[in-house]
């Protein structure tokens, strides 16, 4: 059993405590937050201890991890924090801001010998596994184009005043909140963004947010992409891979329809699946000895690498090679 603190109660925070209630490998037993009077309740319920000092569960010998859920822009500090006090630690996506705050934290995490987890949920969508094992086992030839959007309403739902609907906090508009998880699952299937073309663009939000974000990609592979992120408008989601011998496209991370080239579209709708939960679990299972973290320290910098491109490349117009 792992034995985790959550730092960060927000409505995110609460998410990641309740998914594993009742786990048999990982378990919050205590809490930290800048606000605890507005968690005391839920952390009262949950029957753990709320602090609000970090340093109060970093210090504690009897807590093995940290989760964060944080925001973005501390998410460095605090995994290096969690590092230096001999804890695993599962953060949040987006994981830091810009390359250089990324690759200093998984230094951190690699010098202490601790589990590093990104909290990329949906690699874990049972509909996204078929669709990776499509891609690697050749199924669909060579892949030649890969492209996916990630909307929905949160410039238009959430109160200007929120941490999330500040600029800093959100750079390059959708891409912290929405983008970035599609980008991952790109990487998970070609490889690694060697360069981005973005342009971002703040049209209806009241918020100091962007709230249109578009983009082609080049991988490392050589695969070209398409990605678009929109927070003002009804919820959608897609990722669709065209190779050599047909294409799959994944709608609503559930929905996959494959076509062979020359044959017929065919549709599977597979069953809900606890993502949050199957994170959590893998990285307990990671921390304990078990199969290593799907997400690694490569995937995390060039995942923080891309959201910086993304921000340069729309401000200068050009298009941004990652380092």
């Amino acid at each position: 059993m792992l034995r985790a603190a959550i730092v960060g109660l927000g409505a995110w925070g609460q998410r990641l405590v309740n998914s594993v209630q009742g786990s048999d490998c990982i378990q919050f037993v205590a809490g930290a937050t800048r606000t605890v009077e507005a968690s005391a309740g839920f952390a009262r319920e949950r029957g753990f201890p709320l602090y609000a000092d970090y340093r109060r569960v970093l210090a504690d010998p009897d807590i093995d991890a940290i989760v964060l859920a944080t925001p973005h822009s501390l998410h460095a500090q605090h995994v290096t924090e969690a590092a230096a006090a001999g804890k695993h630690v599962y953060v949040e996506k987006p994981f830091t801001l810009d390359r250089a705050s990324a690759q200093e934290a998984v230094d951190a995490c690699r010098r202490a010998r601790v589990t590093l987890a990104v909290g990329f949920n949906r690699r874990f969508r049972t509909a996204v596994a078929e669709l990776r094992r499509l891609v690697a086992s050749n199924a669909l030839g060579q892949i030649l184009h890969i492209e996916g959007s990630h909307h929905g309403p949160l410039a238009v739902a959430r109160s200007v005043e929120h941490w999330r609907s500040q600029r800093s906090e959100t750079p390059g508009g959708g891409m912290t909140a929405k983008g970035v998880h599609v980008l991952d699952l790109m990487v998970s299937m070609v490889g690694h963004v060697r360069s981005i073309n973005a342009c971002c663009e703040r049209r209806v939000s009241a918020a100091d947010v962007d709230d249109v974000t578009a983009m082609t990609l080049r991988f490392t592979s050589g695969v070209s992409g398409y990605l678009s992120t929109v927070l003002s408008t009804a919820y959608y989601w897609r990722l669709h891979v065209m190779g050599s011998r047909g294409w799959a496209e994944l709608r609503n991370e559930r929905i996959l329809t494959t076509c062979e080239t020359g044959g017929k579209p065919r549709t599977i709708e597979y069953p809900e699946n606890d993502t949050v939960r199957a994170a959590l679990e893998a990285f307990a299972a990671a921390a304990t000895g078990g199969a290593p973290y799907p997400v690694t320290g490569e995937d995390a910098v060039n995942s923080a690498a891309a959201i910086e491109a993304v921000v340069r490349s729309a401000a200068t117009k050009v298009e941004v090679v990652l380092e």
